[in-house]
């Protein structure tokens, strides 16, 4: 059963019924943040006893709608924090596929769900401009404390908008500061999200998780990267 659930998982990662983008536009085709970046400094945001305590991760996942069944990604996933609970909440009949960009990350967090035996889980490694998500497949798609670090983030959020489904959503979870302090505020990234065709369709405060929670669907068609204007942060 074990191997049946991870092939299946794989599938998801690599097809799920259809593909991503062939020859997606290289990163030099989309304008570069008009804003700093922020470094990757740590694969954890807070201890998770910690982070349990204010209650997080069921507030995140409450206010999210995150239901049974549903197929999720955590994008920057780190230790895995969320693609635990995730896989908790959406239950035996639920995917969830975790995502890093740091090897040593990823190989780390897939040794935690091997041995967790979390057969609704699958692992894979990212990259700074493209997430690499199957299309149509999604129903929530986290970044959780860590948009602020893309490299790449129009042409990152570019990639990333044909993965969810009708009615799926980007999740946002971030701290309300200057991007090189390790927060987005909320205005940018309302900003940044429109310029490659998404609209906010909900924003939470929320200092359970140290900042807000922000959502985010798919709006129109998806602009030509050359048409993106960058954001002033």
């Amino acid at each position: 059963m074990r191997s049946a659930a991870l092939l299946m998982l794989l599938a998801l990662a690599a097809c799920n019924g259809s593909t991503a983008t062939p020859t997606p536009p290289k990163p030099e085709a989309f304008p570069a943040a008009a804003r700093p970046v922020a470094g990757i400094v740590s694969s954890r945001w807070s201890d998770e006893d910690s982070r349990d305590s204010a209650g997080e991760g069921n507030e995140v996942m409450a206010r999210a709608g995150v239901k049974p069944g549903m197929t999720v990604a955590d994008i920057g996933a780190g230790e895995g924090y969320y693609t635990i609970r995730l896989a908790a909440r959406v239950g035996a009949k639920g995917r969830v596929l975790a995502q890093d960009i740091v090897p040593s990350v990823r190989n780390a967090l897939a040794e935690r769900v091997n041995r967790e035996r979390l057969d609704n889980v699958s692992v894979k490694l990212g990259t700074a401009d493209n997430p690499g998500l199957p299309e149509n497949s999604f129903d929530r798609v986290f970044l959780v404390h860590m948009y602020h670090e893309i490299q790449s983030p129009f042409a990152f959020l570019w990639n990333l908008r044909p993965s969810t489904r009708a009615g799926g959503r980007v999740i946002v979870v971030d701290a309300n500061r200057p991007t090189n302090q390790h927060g987005t505020p909320p205005a940018l990234l309302k900003c940044e999200f429109a310029a490659v065709g998404y609209r906010q369709v909900d924003f939470q405060v929320m200092p359970s998780a140290g900042g807000y929670l922000a959502a985010f669907e798919p709006a129109g068609p998806r602009p030509d990267p050359a048409a993106i204007k960058p954001c002033k942060g």
